[in-house]
């Protein structure tokens, strides 16, 4: 069966909604948990399903994600027709960027055509979960079903966020519904509704031929659960596969985010530090890979003052001074200092950032390769911060890239 599939893994969304995060790099190559990528999660997923035949879509701002790629994930042999390729926009049809979802594949049929695969497997690069691809395949084989669409349990309260798709008792989709504001329950369950996750198994033959009907529809948005899959429903086999029901060997945590706000993946990386965190990071045979630089044990010293360098309930990634300082409730990823007396709290340090003696940090994002002065304060003063930062709706403050700060 993996022979047969080719997998697509969509990642050149400009993620608008993560700025300043993403002033510099696409939404899948965002750093998170310490270590990690956004994209690592989607690509374990594959590696440890057993997929070895993966196109990565770029577009926005690619250099760091095709770095990464390079770095973490040259790990499959050509010889034996495994691959893990980064694809850039190259409007083989036509002389557009991807419009859409759908646009996208359908801009590298000739992939497609080249892999002479059966099945294919679109993703998405830029949600946190961890899923066995293998267990929706062979659910889209058991089913007959002409597309496989995974969707989650929602409660109906909150659905209205999702596309919400409407099913009948066997699960088969009959409607798509795009974020309503009265969302249709699951069959004999009226608390909960069915949300699409972006994911979807297409045969490739029908997936070639509505793709190219949807590039000769000049209305279309081109977009698969906007304009293809609603079309789909009318007669097609279209089955839902609900995320967690058959989980293979991943652990059922059924953990899933899209972090397409500062707010929600802040949220994400926080959710990392609770006493038993709702994703399983530390489950032995199913590792989340990613790219790790050659660097130190990460470690605490007294810093001048005489002071311990403390942290309490944080994720510290390798090369991680702190000296004297005080970290709480806090995301640190490699290379980074904290000197005497600074204090970080309910915050999120990317790699790189030098803290100052006596600086003090909360509820921030700090990008990569910051210098934060001596004293200075981030976190404590919401005008101040809104003058010269990103504010979240909930209050995140977000340092950018190598900002400088005035003395």
């Amino acid at each position: 069966m993996f022979n047969q599939t080719i997998t697509f893994i969509l990642a050149g969304g400009i993620g608008s909604r993560l700025y300043p995060l993403t002033s510099k790099r696409s939404k899948p190559s965002v750093p998170f948990g310490g270590k990690y990528r956004i994209i690592d999660f989607t690509l374990t997923n594959c590696l440890h399903s057993g997929l070895r035949n993966i196109l990565v879509l770029t577009q926005y701002k690619s250099h760091s994600l095709n770095k990464h790629l390079r770095d973490g994930w040259s790990i499959f042999n050509p010889e034996l027709g495994e691959y893990i390729t980064p694809v850039p926009a190259q409007m083989n049809l036509g002389e557009n960027w991807y419009k859409g979802t759908a646009d996208a594949i359908f801009q590298n049929l000739n992939l497609l055509e080249r892999s002479q695969a059966e099945y294919v497997l679109i993703l998405s690069g830029d949600h946190i979960y961890r899923m066995d691809y293998e267990a929706m395949l062979r659910s889209h084989q058991d089913t007959k079903a002409d597309v496989t669409v995974a969707c989650m349990e929602v409660a109906v309260k909150d659905a209205s966020a999702f596309g919400v798709v409407v099913t009948k008792e066997d699960r088969q989709i009959v409607a798509f519904e795009e974020k309503p504001t009265q969302p249709t329950p699951i069959p004999g369950n009226p608390d909960k509704a069915l949300a699409s996750m972006g994911l979807y198994i297409f045969s490739s033959q029908l997936l070639t031929k509505v793709l190219m009907e949807d590039n000769k529809n000049h209305a279309s948005s081109n977009d698969f659960g906007k304009d293809i899959l609603p079309l789909l429903v009318k007669d097609k086999k279209v089955q839902a596969y609900t995320f967690g029901e058959s989980q293979g060997r991943v652990s059922q945590d059924r953990y899933w985010r899209d972090v397409g706000t500062i707010d929600a993946f802040y949220q994400a990386n926080m959710d990392l530090l609770e006493p038993i965190p709702k994703l399983d990071l530390y489950q032995h045979n199913w590792p989340v890979r990613t790219y790790q630089p050659q660097t130190p044990p990460a470690r605490t010293t007294p810093g001048n003052s005489g002071s311990e360098g403390t942290f309490i309930n944080s994720i510290l990634a390798s090369g991680v001074v702190i000296s004297g300082g005080h970290v709480s409730h806090s995301v640190l990823f490699d290379n980074i200092f904290v000197n005497d007396n600074a204090s970080i709290e309910n915050s999120i340090i990317f790699g790189g950032v030098h803290v100052g003696a006596g600086a003090r940090l909360k509820n921030c994002i700090i990008d990569k390769n910051v210098k934060i002065p001596p004293g200075e304060t981030v976190g404590y003063d919401a005008h101040k911060d809104r003058q010269r930062f990103t504010l979240s709706e909930k209050g995140v403050v977000v340092v950018p890239n190598d900002y400088v700060f005035s003395r």
